[in-house]
């Protein structure tokens, strides 16, 4: 077993609280990514986990054990950092199997390990290289062997692709996962990109200054994000956000006057809404449709065209531009004039103080299955 759980986590530097009261549980051999943007704390709290920071209160367990007195090197993990920090004069083999000869492992047991680590990251004609002699990538997965060598319970990374270029990063994304696979081991993972949150983790931690706004599966946020916060940071492209009013209530649910004052109803419980009040209607890209006869009338700023799909920028009185998801060969232009859409049983509606308000029936998630299940088959 390998769980962590963090029970009421707060930490200051002198005045300033930068984890306010964290409190977050992750099963064994889960993959769990704390993502948020630049200052939310996502690393310094994985620091404290790691033990690399001091706790202002709270407690951190790991397999059961309260850890908060244990020294780093003595509660099972290993951390791979932003930057690689390889030795330049040593080889590919030396650097992965520093660790354990200063833990006084023996040369051949050394061996045995930093071979195995190799034979995963498929680096063994790699070896005997030096770091100058390697790209990112490489560099990368001799800093991710290094922590391999350790067996540890639990890995921890801490933007490990940061440095990388944008089609490293992807392959690298795809080796982490492989690795998760093969060591069936519990991961932690930090990043400020949440197109890594979404198709790695099997959780998703969303934190925004030292808090959790929502925590689940990535479908579970991007189907139903608590508020406006992880609404419009889960997605890429972002959720679309309209300002709206309030102008019906019945237990069907609610009318709105969109951007333009065309109605809209979305089957949502109407709790403590009243009429006239300001809220925000969300709506993916891909659930906004075109037609001449929508009730948004648009003017399309710019187009994207990514193959496979389409992406229209369109400009709309009263709010900020719509992006719709169209299909690849949609013939849509720069400039046109077009009629959008908007499906009410796809919609979210947040309430004036960015807190969703609840469906009346919860959108069923998609298939969570994809790692999760083969991992509690084991």
């Amino acid at each position: 077993m390998a769980t962590v759980r963090l029970s009421n986590i707060r930490k200051s530097f002198n005045s300033l609280e930068i984890i306010k009261g964290v409190s977050l549980d992750i099963e064994d051999r889960e993959l769990v990514v704390i993502v948020g943007p630049s200052g939310c704390g996502k690393s310094t709290l994985l620091r404290l986990i790691a033990g690399l920071e001091e706790t202002a209160s709270g407690d951190i367990w790991i397999d059961g054990e309260k850890v908060n007195d244990v020294p780093p090197a003595k509660r099972g993990l290993a951390m791979v950092f932003q930057s690689y920090a390889l030795y330049p004069h040593m080889s590919v083999a030396e650097n992965m199997g520093f660790s354990l000869r200063l833990a006084g492992v023996a040369k051949e047991d050394r061996h045995k390990k930093v071979q195995e680590a190799a034979r995963i990251l498929q680096m063994e004609p790699l070896l005997e290289r030096k770091p100058k002699e390697l790209s990112g990538g490489q560099r990368q997965r001799v800093a991710i062997g290094r922590a391999i060598v350790r067996n540890p319970k639990v890995f921890l990374f801490d933007e490990p692709l940061s440095n990388l270029d944008a089609a490293l990063r992807v392959q690298m994304r795809y080796e982490i996962m492989k690795l998760h696979e093969e060591l069936n081991v519990t991961m932690i993972y930090v990043t400020h990109d949440q197109v890594e949150a979404m198709t790695m983790a099997d959780k998703i931690v969303v934190l925004r200054e030292g808090a959790v706004e929502q925590a689940g599966s990535p479908m579970e946020l991007y189907h139903n994000p608590c508020n406006l916060f992880v609404a419009g940071f889960i997605g890429s492209p972002r959720m679309n956000l309209m300002p709206s009013t309030v102008k019906g209530i019945s237990e069907a649910g609610v009318t709105v006057a969109l951007p333009g004052g065309s109605l809209l109803s979305l089957p949502v419980k109407p709790q403590d809404l009243s009429m006239g009040d300001e809220v925000c209607v969300g709506a993916r890209p891909e659930h906004l449709g075109l037609g001449e006869d929508g009730q948004l009338p648009g003017y399309v700023r710019f187009v994207e065209r990514l193959g496979g799909m389409t992406f229209l920028h369109v400009q709309i009185e009263g709010t900020e531009e719509l992006i719709l998801e169209t299909h690849g060969e949609d013939s849509i232009h720069t400039h046109d004039c077009i009629g959008i859409k908007v499906n009410g049983e796809t919609c979210h509606l947040f309430n004036k103080t960015g807190e969703a308000v609840p469906r009346l029936a919860v959108r069923p998630l998609a298939d969570q299955k994809r790692r999760t299940l083969s991992r509690h088959n084991r």
